[in-house]
C-alpha cells in the first residue's frame, strides 16, 4: 500500500533469512546453524522520504516501516535452499521483469550479516534479517502487480493500492 506522504514508492526484492536458533556474537563459521529457514520479501521504500530524513540527518522510519511495506513470503525451511549464497531472485512489475539478480553478487555473504548483526542485536529465535537487493530497483505506482519469486522455489504477487486512511 502506497502511504498519503509519498509520491516515490520503490520495490527491493530480497531474500530474509530466519533464524532459528538466538545468539549474540555468533562467529561467521557457525552462523548457519542458527538459520531456520528462508523467506522472500519485497521491502518496500518510500525514497522521496528517505532521501528527505538522509539530507536532514533523520531516521528512516517513515520511509521503511509503514503499514504493508515489507510483504513477506510463507516460511521456507532450510533444506529447500541448500545454498543461500547462490539464489535468483526476480520480481517484475505489470509483467516486465524490473529486478534479477543472484545472491551471489550481495556485498555481505550471510554469515557475514548474521555475525555482524548479533554483536549489537541479539538474535532471537524467529527474527527475520532481508539482505539486501539486486539492481533494478524502481518506483511503483497505484495499481502496479507486482510478482516476486526465488526461482523454483516460491513465488508471491500483489496488487499497489494507496492508503485511504
Amino acid at each position: 500500500m502506497v502511504p498519503l506522504y509519498t509520491n516515490n514508492l520503490h520495490h527491493e526484492v530480497e531474500l530474509g533469512v530466519v533464524i532459528g536458533k538466538g545468539g549474540t556474537s555468533i562467529p561467521q563459521a557457525a552462523a548457519m546453524e542458527h538459520v531456520a529457514g528462508y523467506a522472500l520479501c519485497l521491502d518496500m521504500t518510500a525514497r522521496d522520504i528517505q532521501d528527505e530524513c538522509k539530507s536532514k540527518g533523520l531516521p528512516w522510519t517513515l520511509a521503511k516501516a509503514f503499514n504493508t511495506s515489507c510483504p513477506v513470503s510463507e516460511f521456507i525451511p532450510k533444506e529447500r535452499i541448500p545454498d543461500p549464497g547462490s539464489v535468483n531472485l526476480w520480481l517484475k512489475v505489470n509483467d516486465k521483469l524490473r529486478q534479477s539478480g543472484c545472491t551471489s553478487q550481495m556485498i555481505f555473504s550471510i554469515p557475514y550479516l548474521i555475525s555482524y548483526i548479533s554483536d549489537f542485536i541479539t538474535l532471537e529465535e524467529g527474527d527475520l534479517i532481508l539482505t539486501g537487493t539486486p539492481k533494478g530497483v524502481s518506483a511503483v505506482q497505484e495499481h502496479d502487480e507486482l510478482q516476486a519469486g526465488i526461482e523454483d522455489v516460491v513465488t508471491m504477487s500483489f496488487r499497489v493500492d494507496r492508503q485511504d486512511y
